[in-house]
């Protein structure tokens, strides 16, 4: 059944602080509908496991990902079709910062998964695409608006109207992607290992207030959005971490954070 095959793996790294997902189905990463569900199920698995302080995601095919599985569309009832972008869109409600590692082609729904997570960082070869426009259809799980939100609204409606790729110079250019475009899958994972780092060298708790102030506050009037970052700036006064923080600046010393 079209519907089903493929797996999201997941491993740890870095004494269990890190927690790698891997697409997994076919060198052109076809990504099924059960792939979807177990993306969801990854998470919540992630998001309850407090050692875990980054999340990546990467692909073990050839490319990223080259899309959805087109047939198994037509398994699904419509109904349940209104529900697509709860599982892909996992990594934009977890408190952890998630890095999506891009090589080839990142089309469709994995461009869409892309767009949910935090960081981006992409090879010279990578191509992004939301290319529903040629089955009569438009992007399912928030490729319009995260799109239209990162690169602007007259970029998206050119690319998502037309279903015309963006390179990979352009994606650096526009902000879909961050840092630079590695050279290759091992210089990109070598990156990829260089942020993971500098992540957990940070306090888990001050990057999830960090991704939630972000998140919340761009979307609402500017006021709405300071107001918030005031409200986090004094929570974060009153936790352990801070206090830390601050020991270790006078100290000259690197800070011991444990997201308390």
């Amino acid at each position: 059944m079209p519907t089903t095959g493929g797996d999201v793996l997941l491993d740890h790294g870095h004494d269990g602080r890190v927690a790698y997902l891997t697409l997994s189905h076919g060198g052109y990463t076809v990504v099924t509908m059960e792939m979807r569900a177990k993306m969801a199920e990854r998470f919540a698995e992630i998001d309850r496991d407090e050692r875990v302080r980054a999340v990546v995601i990467r692909s073990d095919g050839k490319h990223f990902t080259s899309g959805g599985d087109i047939a198994g569309f037509m398994e699904v009832d419509p109904i349940d079709l209104s529900h697509l972008g709860q599982d892909i869109t996992a990594p934009a409600r977890s408190g952890k910062p998630v890095i999506a590692a891009i090589d080839g082609y990142c089309f469709g729904v994995g461009l869409e998964l892309a767009l949910s997570c935090d960081i981006r960082l992409a090879t010279g070869r990578s191509q992004f695409a939301l290319p529903e426009m040629n089955l009569g259809m438009i992007p399912g799980s928030g490729g319009t608006q995260r799109l239209a939100r990162l690169i602007g609204l007259s970029r998206a409606k050119y690319h998502i109207l037309t279903a015309t790729r963006i390179q990979a110079q352009d994606a650096l250019d526009w902000g879909l992607v961050s840092e630079e475009l590695f050279a290759d899958r091992d210089a990109l994972y070598e990156g990829v290992e260089k942020l993971v780092t500098k992540l957990l060298g940070f306090s888990p708790i001050a990057l999830q207030t960090g991704k939630e102030v972000l998140d919340r506050g761009i979307d609402g009037p500017l006021y709405t959005g300071i107001e918030l970052e005031r409200k986090a700036y004094a929570m974060l006064r009153a936790t352990q971490d801070f206090a830390e923080g601050v020991t270790a600046f006078g100290e000259k010393r690197k800070p011991d954070f444990v997201g308390r």
